[in-house]
């Protein structure tokens, strides 16, 4: 099957990206903020969001998306002055998820806004990404905003009596995703 996009859209002519981050100098939740972008396009959309990340947090060496919601994943990604190097995880990453890394080495796991939503309900999903109190995950937060019924996981108490954690497969899921992220970040830069 061959997917094809569209680049010659209307999207090409607004180079303002849709992002929202945590504060600085505050820890931030689950999430470190959000983006909406404008389609579901790496090639197209990437290199806003690495050219107004990369003047805030430092330049931008990688990426990783889950490929449910992209349809193209190119290994490259070519931005003002450099490129980004693009990965893929199926069940480490929520789908609605994007992790950047930095050369600093530094992370930020943000909510990917579906590009077909309102600008109501964007708004209130990337505010809520972007507070520090955030606790839910991508997908979660993206299911409540739009009423999608989702439920947050119960949580289970008869496996770490101090801790609240979520069910089994919540839990090895998170618990994969971070060890996925702790080696993403030490990927050694290309030479």
């Amino acid at each position: 099957m061959t997917t094809t996009l569209d680049r010659a859209t209307p999207a090409t002519l607004d180079s303002t990206v849709r992002l929202s981050l945590a504060p600085r100098g505050v820890r931030p939740g689950r999430l470190d903020g959000a983006w909406w972008p404008r389609s579901r396009d790496l090639l197209l959309e990437l290199p806003a969001l690495a050219a107004d990340i990369d003047e805030r947090w430092g330049r931008i060496t990688r990426i990783t998306v889950n490929p449910a919601k992209w349809p193209v994943i190119p290994p490259r990604i070519p931005v003002t002055g450099h490129t980004v190097h693009a990965g893929w995880f199926t069940t480490e990453q929520d789908e609605h998820t994007i992790a950047v890394f930095s050369y600093a080495p530094r992370r930020l796991n943000l909510l990917v806004v579906p590009p077909e939503t309102d600008a109501v309900d964007a708004a209130r999903m990337m505010a809520e990404a972007a507070r520090p109190a955030n606790t839910m995950a991508a997908s979660d937060l993206l299911a409540m905003v739009t009423g999608g019924g989702a439920q947050r996981p119960e949580p289970r108490s008869d496996f770490l009596p101090s801790a609240v954690a979520p069910s089994d497969d919540a839990g090895e899921a998170d618990r994969r995703a971070d060890v996925a992220r702790g080696r993403a970040a030490s990927w050694p830069a290309p030479a």
